[in-house]
């Protein structure tokens, strides 16, 4: 039995590519030099979106914005309970973050501590100029004092309710969700 259930679809495949064009403009409209500016995706979903955003950017500006990839697991703060050994996957950012202006992104906002983690993750690899965060969907709830600069939607959630944004790059498909916790009954 799953553990959540369908309650609706939020974005199909046509709202997420107008939602990832209109971020992209409002990147360049906020973007005072375009030699500086990096996106940096975190490692799941953070990524096909930074190189979404690049490529769209590319194409109105006929330039190259260069995109990282930052994995945060052994910079979570819950890393006792993701699991006993967790997936180490790889950082990869091919440039120099040393005062860049670096647009984090992700899929969802929701506690900030996957952001507090990337922070302190990128921070590893040097001072950026400045940090801005880019997200899909902003749920809410958050536990640090963090917020995005740049967010697709914002989605009122419950503390039952959960976000899940599938893009073809990794889930074979294209949209975005919005799912219950399956109470004991139901699972």
């Amino acid at each position: 039995m799953p553990l959540t259930r369908e309650k609706a679809q939020l974005m199909s495949a046509s709202e997420i590519d107008r939602t990832i064009v209109r971020l992209a403009h409002e990147v360049l409209e906020k973007t005072e030099d375009l030699d500086q500016l990096a996106f940096i995706g975190i490692r799941r979903r953070g990524v096909p979106m930074a190189q979404r955003l690049a490529a769209k950017i590319a194409m109105l500006e006929k330039r190259e914005i260069p995109v990282g990839v930052l994995d945060i697991n052994l910079y979570r703060d819950d890393l006792t309970t993701v699991d006993i050994k967790p997936v180490v996957s790889s950082t990869e950012i091919p440039f120099s973050v040393q005062g860049k202006d670096i647009i984090l992104t992700d899929d969802v906002l929701y506690t900030g501590r996957t952001v507090r983690a990337a922070l302190d993750a990128l921070f590893d690899h040097g001072r950026p100029a400045r940090v801005q965060l880019l997200v899909l969907i902003d749920r809410g709830h958050r536990e640090l004092p963090i917020e995005a600069k740049f967010v697709g939607r914002v989605v009122q959630t419950s503390d039952v309710e959960i976000i899940e944004v599938k893009f073809q790059e990794i889930d074979g498909m294209e949209k975005v969700l919005l799912v219950e916790k399956a109470t004991a009954t139901e699972a």
